[in-house]
């Protein structure tokens, strides 16, 4: 018998594009599907629209965030596989079925499926999927030491995950208000024996932009969470394999996300050198890219930072608009 599937979404004020992530779950060429979508006190017509779909079960919640609104879901669902998908986000048709049909006489119940992503704005046929170190069959501690050490980046959808390694890995945690993700699917990953990488499908990313949940902005609360996922990435990195090329692979890391804390958390810059200095490391001042490094003489590092930060917010916001209004045009055209 065919293993049932259980497809998550989380959804908040999800009504311009539930539709079209709904509509590529039931292009999915593996049937045996369920599919819940949890409402996490939306205040548009999110439900509504998602009612429409068959065989897709709604539930409603207040709001309690990414992480509660996932655990509410699964706590819904019946599947002997879990995919995980966001509310703006496309599965390539035949995602689950390839991935599924990866699958080989022997393999253990806790081996981990992966495929690759296409960020994009409107148009998925403009996409490009990205193509990294990552993209390859790997051992747990292989793939969080090239995560880490190389600073690259798996989609959340990309996986498929079995109930068995999720019950091992345990609940999203429901305080964590940035990189809930990326914590999540590092204790996944400590939990699998394994990721087998599955070429040829994969899912497109909506890039939402400022508006997405994975903007830091200078939000207290998301940079903290983000010390925590950083502070459970090393852990859980080093009980894998505590060696020298795992402390570099640390420090590395710490140092890609360091410019978020610095110059203005000067306790959160404290505890993150100190755990440098235990890896034998330091870390240092982020350097801002030459564009940007002249203006440190005139408005100081931190106002030179946030131009650095901006600009490409700006651009990228300009090039969505343009790929909206030529989306819109298609669609127009088309009807």
């Amino acid at each position: 018998m065919q293993p049932l599937v259980s497809i998550l979404i989380a959804a908040y004020n999800a009504e311009a594009t539930i539709a079209y992530t709904l509509k590529s779950v039931a292009a999915q060429t593996w049937q045996n599907l369920e599919t819940v979508v949890v409402n996490d006190g939306s205040k548009d017509r999110t439900a509504e629209i998602a009612r429409r779909f068959k065989g897709v079960t709604v539930v409603t919640t207040e709001n309690r965030g990414l992480s509660g609104a996932q655990n509410e879901a699964y706590r819904n669902c019946h599947g002997d596989y879990i995919q995980y998908l966001d509310a703006d986000d496309i599965l390539v048709p035949d995602k689950i079925e390839r991935q599924l049909g990866a699958l080989r006489e022997g393999d253990s119940p806790r081996l981990l499926l992966s495929s690759p992503w296409a960020p994009f704005y409107y148009r998925t046929r403009n996409a490009r999927f990205v193509q990294n170190s990552l993209c390859q069959d790997l051992s747990p501690v292989e793939w969080l030491w090239r995560k880490m050490g190389e600073n690259l980046h798996m989609q959340n959808a990309t996986w498929l995950v079995s109930r068995a390694v999720a019950e091992a890995a345990g609940p999203w945690a429901d305080d964590l208000r940035y990189d809930q993700d990326g914590e999540f699917f590092c204790r996944v990953l400590l939990a699998s024996t394994g990721v087998r990488f599955v070429p040829g499908t994969g899912i497109y990313y909506r890039n939402s932009g400022a508006g997405s949940i994975s903007f830091i902005g200078t939000s207290e609360k998301k940079r903290d969470s983000l010390l925590r996922s950083m502070k459970t990435h090393i852990r859980l990195l080093r009980s894998l394999e505590d060696s020298p090329r795992v402390h570099q692979a640390c420090v590395a890391y710490m140092q890609n996300w360091f410019h978020n804390f610095y110059p203005d958390r000067p306790d959160i810059i404290a505890e993150l050198q100190a755990l440098a200095a235990e890896l034998n490391g330091r870390l240092e001042e982020p350097r801002l890219r030459w564009k940007y490094a002249w203006l440190k003489n005139i408005v100081g590092y931190d106002q030179a930072q946030r131009v650095q930060a901006a600009l490409p917010v700006t651009k990228a916001a300009l090039l969505r608009n343009w790929d909206k209004a030529m989306f819109q045009l298609e669609q127009r055209k088309a009807a």
